[in-house]
């Protein structure tokens, strides 16, 4: 087949630092096997042409401009050599360049609504659907894709409220990139390792994991809380960690590299996450994979595996997340139960599953248009 991949960015051109490592293990897979091309809308000045993993990635810039140098390429590329799909990942500016392009070439798509495309959050301004345009948005990549699919059950619970009929499709984490390691029992007598792999922002909500931390170590529960994660809030949560007395129990890492998050992960004996809201997301499979359960927020995977390969808590509850961990914490035979089952969820939906399931997809669309593949 010949696939094109709608992006928002994070593939890089000699940057790896600012990567979606998920959106990486997808395209080095299909590229593998058919003729990929991915249109990135990365919103920076147009780079231009690349070669990435086996695939060839058009970076498209940002600006007013970008739907119009996106939909010229493509026109450009299919007179050429006929796409057999489009695939947009995100609703907001891919999903409907991706549904534009696909009525005007007659080239079905599919769409991975990946983030806060039906979140309204608006206390912190987060969520395509918080605005009129923003809804009209998703309702026209939604109008444009032959199929729909989301990473979780939650995601898909939320399509369907909206009348949408959305197939789970977890992104995994490529197994040769990121080694699994089986869960090992925690030395009780040194203080526990907590890990927060997060940007920090309002929607990850870092305020309530700083307030269960703080209730932690009133607990006079031992441990050290890494985080790593890129920082857009200028310091404000590394200043609230400091009034709440946390600042020798918290390392800020900033944003990691691959290598470096793993090598933190394994060290992990929990993961926390806070968020008020998850499409996924990849950190639970990463900090599983690396024996680390969640305790977390009832969104994404943590809802989805709760009760039995992850904890989930209310949102915004800092009281709970403490309790929850806590008791994790003194009951290791526990925390290994649940350390087992996240592992093995983990791996059994790791990246070469989410490449066949988008595979085989891709393969439904295209017979349902009637259209032969191309080899």
């Amino acid at each position: 087949m010949r696939i094109a991949l709608f992006v928002p960015g994070g593939v890089g051109h000699g940057d790896t630092e600012h990567v979606i490592p998920a959106l990486l293990a997808l395209i080095e897979r299909l590229a593998r096997r058919h003729a990929v091309l991915v249109v990135s809308l990365q919103p920076t000045p147009a780079i231009g042409r690349y070669e990435l993993l086996g695939a060839t990635v058009h970076d498209v810039g940002g600006g007013a401009g970008r739907r119009r140098r996106a939909l010229a390429l493509l026109a450009d590329e299919h007179r050429r050599r006929p796409f057999d799909v489009f695939h947009a990942f995100w609703a907001q500016g891919t999903g409907s360049i991706a549904a534009i392009a696909g009525w005007r070439l007659r080239v079905p798509v599919v769409l991975h609504l990946s983030g806060g495309e039906m979140a309204s959050i608006p206390d912190i301004a987060y969520g395509q659907r918080r605005t009129a345009r923003g809804r009209l948005v998703l309702r026209l990549a939604i109008a444009g894709a032959r199929r729909v699919t989301v990473a979780s059950a939650p995601m898909a619970a939320a399509a369907a409220a909206l009348g949408v009929t959305a197939r789970r499709v977890p992104l995994g984490v490529a197994l040769d990139r990121w080694q699994p390691v089986p869960p090992r029992p925690r030395d009780m007598a040194r203080p526990a390792r907590l890990l927060h792999i997060a940007d920090l922002n309002r929607v990850k909500d870092q305020g309530t994991l700083l307030r269960a931390a703080a209730l932690l170590s009133r607990m006079q529960v031992p441990f050290h809380l890494d985080m790593a994660g890129y920082d857009t809030l200028s310091g404000d949560v590394q200043l609230m960690a400091q009034q709440l007395g946390l600042a020798d129990a918290i390392t800020f890492h900033g944003k990691l590299r691959y290598p470096a998050l793993h090598e933190l992960a394994v060290q992990a004996d929990l993961h926390l996450m806070s968020s008020r809201h998850e499409a996924g997301p990849l950190a639970v499979l990463e900090a599983a994979l690396a024996g680390a359960p969640t305790v977390g927020t009832r969104v994404g995977h943590v809802a989805e595996w709760a009760p039995d390969a992850a904890i989930a808590v209310p949102i915004g509850s800092a009281e709970e997340m403490a309790c929850a961990t806590a008791a994790l914490l003194a009951n290791d035979d526990a925390r290994m139960r649940l350390a087992t089952a996240a592992h093995q969820r983990a791996l059994s939906e790791n990246a070469d599953v989410t490449a066949r399931l988008f595979e085989e997809l891709y393969s439904e669309v295209v017979l349902t248009e009637g259209r032969g593949a191309q080899p």
